[in-house]
């Protein structure tokens, strides 16, 4: 069966589309309007905090697992747990904690 569609048409289709989209912001004009300064300022801290973020994120992820092995690592040297090292945050003012 043959395709009624020719190729080639279809390639100059697409051709014309690229040409369309590549063309189009040239064709702009300016809107010819104040924003002010805020705006610049406001934009440069939400990008600043996006960054900020992704790399607070990157670092909560890689510490909490390097933070488990460094207290693998201690534990098996036989060193003395820190005040600071309880598995629970209030574990250490309760009977058979060590004190400082």
């Amino acid at each position: 069966m043959v395709s009624s569609r020719c190729p080639r048409r279809s390639q100059l289709a697409v051709s014309a589309r690229k040409l369309i989209l590549l063309l189009t912001p040239l064709a702009a004009a300016p809107a010819h309007a104040y924003i002010g300064p805020g705006a610049g300022a406001g934009t440069i801290a939400v990008v600043l905090g996006i960054l900020a973020s992704i790399v607070m994120a990157f670092f909560a992820v890689l510490w909490y697992p390097f933070k488990r092995l460094l207290k693998k690592r201690r534990r098996a040297r036989g060193v003395a747990a820190q005040p600071g090292d309880a598995q629970h945050p209030g574990d250490e003012g309760q009977p058979g904690s060590e004190a400082p």
